[in-house]
């Protein structure tokens, strides 16, 4: 038990609890029984939300069934949307909702269906016959934890669900459960110490510098470079392809930014017959994760933030966390970027001497799908089955519980 009313002290008699004792003891019993796997005969639904994309699929697979854009278009007159509000902009009569920004959920009507276009129209399954596991944030305020449970259990109607933070899932992905969490996605980047399972919350540091911000910096660089390129020659998709197909991270920034001799153009042609070309923006795209002073940020770049995390951990754990640094989500995809960080890390580590840490980075290819994968792994394990929170613990203690469950 945990300590106060359940924690006997050495040579005390016991108390005869009363009635009222009766009834938390029954209370226990049911809430002990309600813990046991769901009767379902049924693997999980697993689901990594993100501010860009979400990934779906069961569990014990090794790939995503789906993977869905996580904004969605909303009719205006369907949906009213006031100028400003959180995760909505309008254009033409549309509402875009953004149900997730920066990690964060933002709008819950969105979230919801999301949520049903993923599980009725993507997946083809009934919600209440199905656990689901969900990724979530590591910096995702805590009352938020409450919120999804409650859409789960009484919008959806599952049977079962679990959270679980991304930062512990990327970490499972590769058979870890004691590590460095680096995480950069489309909305936000992190790093997130975890001890035996458990995340450091107190040592977690979040970039909200992101893919997102770095399509919108491309996209900028591009319109300065070419100033007959009309804005209007750009559209979204195009500079996403754009990043993916050809941007990589410098191991050497400066040098490479002053010596045009190292620049690598590569052209691309438009839809309309027109072509962009790419040179030093080829590299400088993906800078601002590494210096956010690029955008006029003043917050430092992941590489010191991934060090402040080891930093902040007792000096007894850093060496077991730093040896296993792994690399999570799609904007880690750049080439270069695990060189570029090991390299910075390591310096930081020198620097303020700890030169007795020498950071491991695990950084495998699939990596932009690391926390789905460690969901579905997790979620396929027979030992993990006693740690969902079912309907009857809902039902009988209110979303408050997930507090104790996910911790």
């Amino acid at each position: 038990s945990r300590g106060g009313r359940g924690a006997e002290l050495p040579g005390a008699e016991p108390v005869a609890e009363g009635r009222g004792g009766a009834r938390r003891v029954a209370s226990v019993a049911r809430s002990r029984e309600a813990r046991r796997p769901p009767p379902l005969g049924r693997v999980a639904v697993v689901v990594d939300h993100g501010s860009g994309f979400t990934k779906a699929g069961f569990a014990g697979e090794g790939q995503p069934r789906l993977v869905l854009k996580s904004s969605s278009l909303v009719p205006s007159w369907d949906r009213p949307v006031l100028p400003g509000a959180p995760g909505c902009e309008l254009a033409g009569g549309v509402a875009r909702a953004h149900p997730i920004k920066h990690g964060v959920v933002v709008d819950w009507e969105a979230l919801e269906g999301l949520w049903e276009r993923l599980l009725v129209g993507g997946l083809r399954v009934s919600p209440e016959q199905w656990p689901v596991l969900v990724s979530d944030s590591p910096s995702a305020p805590p009352a938020s934890r409450e919120r999804v449970a409650e859409l789960l259990f009484e919008a959806l109607a599952v049977p079962a669900c679990h959270l679980a933070s991304t930062a512990l899932l990327a970490l499972c992905s590769t058979g870890a459960f004691s590590g460095l969490a680096v995480e950069a996605g489309a909305g936000v980047c992190h790093a997130t110490p975890i001890y035996a399972g458990h995340s450091w919350h107190e040592a977690t540091f979040r970039l909200d510098v992101a893919g997102s911000t770095l399509s919108r910096y491309l996209r900028d660089l591009l319109v300065a470079a070419c100033p007959n390129l009309q804005l209007q020659a750009l559209p979204r998709k195009a500079i996403t392809q754009f990043k993916k197909r050809c941007c990589y991270v410098s191991l050497d920034f400066e040098g490479d930014l002053h010596n045009p001799a190292r620049h690598r153009p590569a052209s691309f042609c438009l839809g309309n017959g027109g072509s962009v070309c790419l040179s030093s923006e080829r590299f400088r795209c993906p800078e601002p994760i590494f210096q956010p002073g690029l955008l006029g940020q003043a917050e430092p770049g992941l590489p010191t933030l991934a060090f402040r995390a080891l930093q902040r951990v007792p000096a007894t754990l850093r060496k077991r966390l730093a040896d296993t640094v792994v690399l999570a989500g799609g904007s880690t995809l750049f080439p270069g970027f695990p060189e570029r960080l090991e390299m910075e890390l390591a310096a930081h580590c020198r620097r303020h001497g700890y030169g007795a840490l020498q950071p491991r980075l695990v950084a495998k290819p699939e990596r932009g799908t690391a926390v789905w994968t460690g969901g579905s792994m997790v979620a396929s394990l027979h030992s993990f089955q006693c740690h969902w929170m079912t309907r009857a613990m809902y039902q009988e203690c209110g979303s408050r519980l997930v507090y104790e469950v996910f911790n």
